[in-house]
C-alpha cells in the first residue's frame, strides 16, 4: 500500500508544470550596425518585485556565429542554454566545415518554443537571437509561444513600448560601432528610468564575421531632477 502511494506521489510530481515565473530578467534591446549586431540587457534578476541578483548574464554566445540574449525565467533560459550546447556539439561532431549559423539556430528556438507551448509546458523567456555568417547579417526574437520575426532592431518586455520607438527614429543601417553603443545606452536610460525591474548595470555584446564579444558591465550616467521625478503626481487625476 505505501508502494502504491509512493509511486503515485512520484507520477505526480513528474507532471508539475512551471505556472509562473519566479526569477526574472527584463528587457533585452539588440539592433544590427554596420559591422554586425549589438546586444544590451542589465543584469538584474527579479524574484517577483524584489530585484534578488545583480550580476545576472543574459547575453550568451551560440557557436561560431550567433549571440543570444533573453528576458523572462532565468532558470528556463539556462535550460534552453542546454539544448543549444546539444545542438552546437552534434553539429561539431559532424566535422564537415561547416557550422550551424544564425539563421539556423533562431529557426531551432522557434521550433523548441512552440513544442513546449503545446505541451502546456512553456518556456517563460523571450529570446533575441543575432549573429553574422558568410557578411549576412540576421536579427530575429522569437516569443515564449513560438511567435517570431526578423528585423533591424529588436527588443524584449519593456523594450517593445520603450525603446522601439526610439530606435525607429534614430536607426540607420551605417550605424558606426560607437554610435550604436550611444543609441543602445539611451534606449537603456529610458528603460531604467521606466521599468521597476531593472537597474544601472548593463551589459553590452557585439557580433561580426570575427565572432563574439561581451564587454564587461558598467552603469549609465543618470538625471533624476525632472520634474515629473520630483513631483510626479502633480496634476494626476484620480484616486492615487
Amino acid at each position: 500500500m505505501d508502494s502504491n502511494n509512493t509511486n503515485l506521489q512520484s507520477s505526480e510530481a513528474a507532471s508539475e508544470r512551471t505556472l509562473y515565473p519566479y526569477v526574472t530578467g527584463t528587457s533585452v534591446v539588440a539592433i544590427k550596425y554596420k559591422d554586425g549586431i549589438l546586444m544590451a540587457a542589465d543584469m538584474g534578476g527579479s524574484y517577483g518585485s524584489t530585484l534578488r541578483y545583480k550580476s545576472v548574464e543574459r547575453l550568451k554566445p551560440i557557436g561560431k556565429h550567433s549571440l543570444l540574449g533573453a528576458s523572462g525565467e532565468i532558470s528556463d533560459f539556462q535550460e534552453i542554454l542546454r539544448y543549444l550546447d546539444e545542438l552546437i556539439l552534434n553539429d561539431n561532431m559532424w566535422d564537415d566545415g561547416n557550422s550551424l549559423g544564425p539563421k539556423e539556430v533562431h529557426s531551432y528556438l522557434t521550433r523548441v518554443m512552440y513544442n513546449r507551448r503545446n505541451k502546456f509546458n512553456p518556456l517563460w523567456n523571450s529570446l533575441v537571437l543575432g549573429g553574422v555568417k558568410n557578411g549576412q547579417k540576421f536579427l530575429g526574437m522569437v516569443s515564449m509561444i513560438g511567435v517570431n520575426f526578423e528585423d533591424d532592431h529588436v527588443a524584449t518586455g519593456f523594450g517593445n513600448h520603450l525603446a522601439r520607438p526610439i530606435l525607429r527614429d534614430e536607426w540607420h543601417e551605417n550605424l558606426t560601432f560607437e554610435d550604436g553603443v550611444k543609441l543602445l545606452e539611451k534606449c537603456m536610460r529610458v528603460l531604467l528610468y521606466r521599468d521597476r525591474s531593472a537597474i544601472n548595470k548593463i551589459q553590452i555584446s557585439k557580433i561580426t564575421e570575427e565572432g563574439a564579444t561581451t564587454f564587461k558591465p558598467y552603469s549609465l550616467k543618470t538625471f533624476w531632477g525632472f520634474t515629473a521625478f520630483e513631483n510626479p503626481t502633480v496634476g494626476a487625476e484620480g484616486s492615487w
